[in-house]
């Protein structure tokens, strides 16, 4: 089975906010969400945001992803800087080089896994490369299931399947928002393990959304979001380290 790296070498910026401020409404209603973020992530690392109810982490992945247009800052994917696109030109962008991986997997329930996965290339212009395809259906488990529908998988073959979705365009970054949310403990983890594979093997750049100190145990750091704004990180972080620093977020 070939190795196929994203499409820059490891080491490289894959994804990178500057000051990013977004703030919603106007006025006395104006409400800021996201207040000078800046952070970089290096390609082929697994980076988790954690924080609490209203700290910014859906809005900084909307951002991060170009689904949200920063009211101040900028964002780049690798070279091309989102936040400057027209509409027209930001969709293509992100269809061709963002996977999403969300907590419902959003198959489309008359399709067959194949045709699933087969649909973002599509959707994209693009040429299906078939054998690409059967690849990242192999790397994940779901290579013996590509005539099966939705309804005849389990929650945990569905999400490998919507993760294989989000690879098959070799994304710049594959954007994850509680991709573990709707799955027990135990599929949950191999779904977790199978971020970690593909950070190592393909040198895929991931990026997760989690309120699951264990799910964050899984990347290479967490990001703390408090209050919009950027409130520390751990490298290699265990479980219990991450569930303390949650506890004591935002304490001077």
């Amino acid at each position: 089975m070939n190795t196929r790296l994203a499409s820059a070498p490891v080491g490289t910026t894959a994804l990178r906010l500057d000051a990013v401020t977004k703030t919603y409404g106007t006025g006395e209603t104006a409400v800021t969400a996201l207040r000078e973020m800046s952070i970089g992530l290096t390609r082929g690392t697994f980076t988790a945001v954690m924080g609490p109810s209203g700290s910014g982490k859906s809005t900084f992945l909307h951002c991060a992803a170009g689904l949200d247009r920063p009211t101040a800052g900028k964002v780049w994917l690798g070279d091309v800087e989102l936040s400057g696109l027209r509409e027209a030109k930001l969709t293509a962008v992100r269809r061709e080089r963002v996977g999403f991986v969300f907590q419902a997997y959003n198959l489309m329930s008359a399709l067959t896994v194949e045709q699933n996965v087969a649909l973002v290339p599509r959707l994209s212009g693009q040429a299906v490369d078939r054998a690409w395809l059967r690849e990242v259906l192999e790397r994940v488990g779901m290579g013996g299931h590509l005539d099966r529908r939705p309804a005849q998988l389990s929650g945990g073959q569905q999400q490998r399947v919507a993760i294989a979705r989000a690879l098959v365009n070799r994304p710049d970054v594959v954007l994850a928002d509680e991709p573990t949310g709707a799955l027990d403990t135990r599929t949950g983890r191999q779904v977790l393990e199978l971020f970690r594979q593909l950070v190592g093997e393909l040198g895929q750049t991931v990026l997760m959304v989690t309120h699951d100190p264990v799910a964050a145990s899984y990347a290479d750091s967490v990001v703390f979001l408090a209050d919009g704004r950027f409130a520390g990180e751990l490298h290699r972080p265990t479980a219990a380290q991450v569930s303390d620093r949650m506890t004591h977020l935002g304490e001077v």
